[in-house]
């Protein structure tokens, strides 16, 4: 018997892009197979040679389907089967393969926003709601607008077995949180984009929009980013305190080019106040949620774990982020290791030569 198969890709909307997909009835125990789309119509092609290729890379169940129905996540590629410039994962799997012994993994807190009617879902037609403070966490009454959406959401994660770790409502009314994770370079991304997907896709039942804007109201509210945990096996081994501050240090010497590449909006986001750290300094400490780097308070007292990257906004591409998390940390690394190996070389060369030495001869003054 047939079945559905959604496919899903990025598209070349700027500055941000979406999400688009479509859906191929797939023959009986035939795999989803490589398509294809009008990138005139995505802003990844010209209508004089509009064709672009969907290569699938990642599948799960379908939740919102039948128990045979899968969805497909996508890579586009050029008819000649080289990368599209819009695909962000083929250089994140290049540095995940050149990078693999460092076995670097990653959890996202991923934050987002519901909006109605333009304007965050639950707030009042006129004015405001009340204050930011009993929102973050919060339970009951009608401050807490979007908890249904959030629970299918999660339910349909599970049923496709994505890696959702969590869920919670964040500090502006109408704004939420989903964590994805433990995964390693690719993965992360693949999965997250399919979560967020299905967010967009639950959402649509309900009448609501999702926004992953990083600044989506002006003003004394949070803004809402990616957080975004990452660790390398030498950070998670025990001793990894010494990797972990290296790992931070390293980060603090590509500070521009990490922050051009965290989100549209980050200088509207980051800016000393709502738990960040501004976007012009770089700044890591222990429990601190107004640095750039958080290290968690149970890694200090470990000595050992991962470190918290407080700056990507909401609307991330994950390939890209996790792709220069990896090339900043472990390329810091592992030139560092070449320079530690040949110290060690020559300290083991003199004292061999110290061995070898003759005894010097004991004289007498006379």
């Amino acid at each position: 018997m047939a079945y559905q198969a959604e496919y899903i890709w990025i598209d070349g909307t700027e500055p941000t892009r979406k999400l688009r997909s479509k859906t191929r009835i797939v023959a009986d125990a035939k795999e989803p197979e490589i398509w294809g789309f009008d990138g005139s119509s995505t802003n990844q092609a010209t209508g004089h040679f509009s064709d672009c290729v969907l290569m699938p890379v990642f599948s799960c169940p379908d939740p919102l389907r039948g128990p045979r129905d899968v969805l497909v996540m996508c890579e586009v590629l050029n008819p000649d089967m080289t990368p599209h410039v819009t695909n962000t994962r083929a250089a994140a799997v290049a540095v995940a393969q050149h990078y693999a012994s460092f076995v670097p993994m990653f959890g996202i807190e991923q934050e987002y926003t519901f909006f109605q009617d333009g304007r965050p879902y639950g707030w009042p037609e006129v004015g405001y709601p009340a204050p930011q403070g009993p929102y973050y966490c919060g339970v009951g009454g009608a401050k807490l607008p979007g908890r249904q959406i959030v629970e299918a959401h999660t339910a349909a994660c599970l049923r496709a077995g994505i890696a959702i770790e969590g869920t919670n409502a964040e500090v502006m009314m109408g704004q939420w949180e989903f964590q994805v994770g433990v995964l390693d370079t690719v993965a992360i991304g693949d999965q997250l984009w399919t979560a967020r997907w299905l967010l967009e896709r639950i959402a649509e039942d309900y009448g609501v929009d999702v926004s992953w804007d990083a600044k989506p109201i002006k003003g004394d509210w949070n803004g809402a980013g990616a957080h975004t945990n990452f660790s390398t096996k030498q950070m998670r081994a025990p001793g990894g305190w010494d990797a972990i501050i290296a790992a931070c240090e390293a980060l603090g010497t590509r500070v521009k080019e990490h922050i051009s590449n965290y989100g549209v909006g980050i200088e509207e986001r980051l800016t000393g106040a709502h738990e960040t750290a501004h976007y012009t300094k770089f700044s890591y400490g222990v429990s601190d949620r107004g640095s750039s780097i958080r290290i968690p308070g149970a890694v200090a007292r470990d000595k050992r774990g991962y470190l918290e990257d407080r700056r990507p906004n909401a609307n991330i591409d994950p390939y890209v982020v996790a792709r220069l998390m990896v090339e900043t940390v472990c390329g810091a690394a592992s030139a560092k290791a070449p320079a530690a190996t040949a110290r060690a070389k020559k300290a083991a060369a003199k004292k061999a030569a110290a061995k070898k030495a003759p005894a010097a001869r004991a004289t007498t003054r006379r």
